[in-house]
């Protein structure tokens, strides 16, 4: 095992999102010397290891091995850099398939053949079939496959949300999070209070504090958001999963079981079980049937820059300078944060995907580009055409207000739809709405929203366009400057 300094850096990633990552290994490390593992293991910094390749080729050196057997790497680039270790290093690799996913790739491959699109939904369906997973008789139990309907409520002022269980770091994560703040300074994020789990039996605490505690809750407010509460009822098991601490079948049987114990209600534990056995798995599927150029796409053309707020939370919308303050805080934001404000903004200003992407990438400490990638390109910034989603997520701020507390608080005001104290999310939405309609008019459901939009006078075009672009302007300069 090696601490790679080219990994660490291609990026640069959030500080929580590297020292947990460290963590996470030398623990491991340990867990594997214990019993009875020979292991050679590289710290950063104390070798000379830059590379995947530059730590495996020490470590032949050391040793002579017949061949090197590898798990096929999650990510696309790390990948096609394996692919050269036979002839860079003159020996036999094998590459078996990584376990942690429950499709394989060619089992994805052999799904999507033949159909003109991908649906995430029937992708789901079998998925649930082959794993016999909330299913009767070959149908759903609950009676329908799909209860998303049922997990938009926002929860009252007097309703309690269970303290974030937070972690001691030992001396091992101590160590790791010196190493971080003397090499990794200029890197985005908070390192204090770092409270993570870094071993598999804190980890598995986690899940069990989740199912036990939080789930069954979690259906019901599963796209809420509240000020000063970045966890509510959400697992924060996502990052244990990618990083293989957890593994995603357990998580969804401990999910089922207090379903089936009468403990938490389907609409929650479907919800869950969608998260990990549909839409993971479906974006992993989507993320190697379409790389490389997966990653080279941009659909509707958009070439602004990424605002600096996101760095910095510094920003009148309330709304976004909470989901950046919590990001840079806790290498965390839960989904709709991610899609409906964070995503939400950037797609309606027209951010080049490149930027929205390594943003992305860099912030979240259960951010890999195969779970990053398709998620941003796909449903957040629709780039991809409509491989992933059948329509962008483009939303003006009556949705936010919906699903949160955050406008009571802001600068602007949501319910003004032009003008300086009109929330920008307003009048961008219908900016978006304007400057794609080549690309969007025809799609089906997209149809009733163009319908009102060509109802509009010229005299509200104007004012939209007006204030879109001097706002974007603005932006724009400032990060110029």
């Amino acid at each position: 095992m090696a601490e790679v300094w080219e990994e660490a850096t291609y990026v640069k990633h959030h500080k929580k999102k590297i020292a947990f990552i460290f963590s996470a290994m030398r623990h491991f490390a340990n867990t594997l010397e214990k019993i009875g593992h020979e292991l050679t293991y590289y710290k950063l910094g104390e070798d000379k290891n830059t590379s995947f390749q530059s730590a495996v080729s020490q470590c032949l050196k050391q040793n002579s091995p017949e061949k090197i057997i590898v798990t096929s790497p999650s990510e696309y680039r790390v990948l096609e850099q394996v692919k050269t270790w036979r002839k860079g290093l003159g020996l036999d690799v094998e590459i078996r398939d990584d376990t942690r996913f429950l499709c394989s790739k060619k089992a994805f491959t052999t799904w999507a053949e033949g159909r003109k699109s991908l649906v995430m939904e029937y992708f789901y369906r079998e998925m649930r079939k082959k794993y016999n997973i909330l299913v009767e008789n070959d149908k759903p139990t609950g009676g329908q496959w799909n209860f998303d309907k049922e997990n938009r409520k926002v929860p009252s002022d007097k309703r309690a949300i269970p303290d974030f269980v937070k972690i001691e770091p030992d001396e091992i994560t101590e160590a790791v999070m010196a190493l971080v703040n003397k090499r990794f300074s200029s890197h985005f994020g908070d390192l204090d209070d770092f409270d993570y789990a870094v071993c598999r039996e804190d980890a598995l605490k986690l899940l069990n504090h989740f199912v036990t505690k939080l789930l069954p809750d979690f259906g019901d407010y599963q796209d809420a958001m509240v000020e000063g509460e970045p966890w509510m009822y959400h697992s924060i098991l996502s990052m244990y999963i990618n990083c293989g601490l957890l593994l995603p079948l357990e998580c969804i049987k401990a999910a089922v079981e207090q379903y089936e114990k009468g403990h938490a209600p389907i609409n929650a534990v479907e919800g869950y079980v969608r998260q990990l056995l549909g839409w993971r798995e479906f974006v992993n599927g989507v993320y190697w049937k379409h790389m490389p150029n997966y990653k080279k796409l941009n659909h509707l053309s958009a070439n602004n820059s990424h605002p600096d707020f996101y760095w910095t939370g510094k920003t009148k919308m309330n709304c976004l300078k909470q989901c950046v303050t919590e990001t840079k805080q806790h290498a965390y934001a839960h989904h709709i944060q991610r899609l409906m404000v964070l995503g939400n903004f950037a797609l309606l200003m027209g951010a080049h995907p490149d930027e929205v992407n390594e943003w992305y990438l860099i912030v979240y400490a259960d951010a890999y580009e195969w779970v990053e990638l398709p998620n941003v390109s796909g449903m957040t910034l629709f780039a991809d055409g409509g491989l992933l989603g059948t329509k962008p997520y483009a939303s003006s701020g009556a949705y936010i207000n919906k699903m949160s507390d955050y406008c009571k608080s802001c600068h602007y005001k949501v319910k003004e739809k032009s003008g300086e104290q009109a929330c920008p999310f307003n009048y961008l939405y219908w900016d978006f709405v304007a400057r794609n309609k080549d690309k969007l008019s025809d799609n089906q459901r997209m149809s009733m929203i163009y319908n009102t939009y060509n109802k509009m006078s010229d005299e509200k075009r104007e004012a939209i366009a007006h204030d879109s672009k001097t706002f974007i302007s603005v932006l724009c300069d400032k990060k110029k400057d």
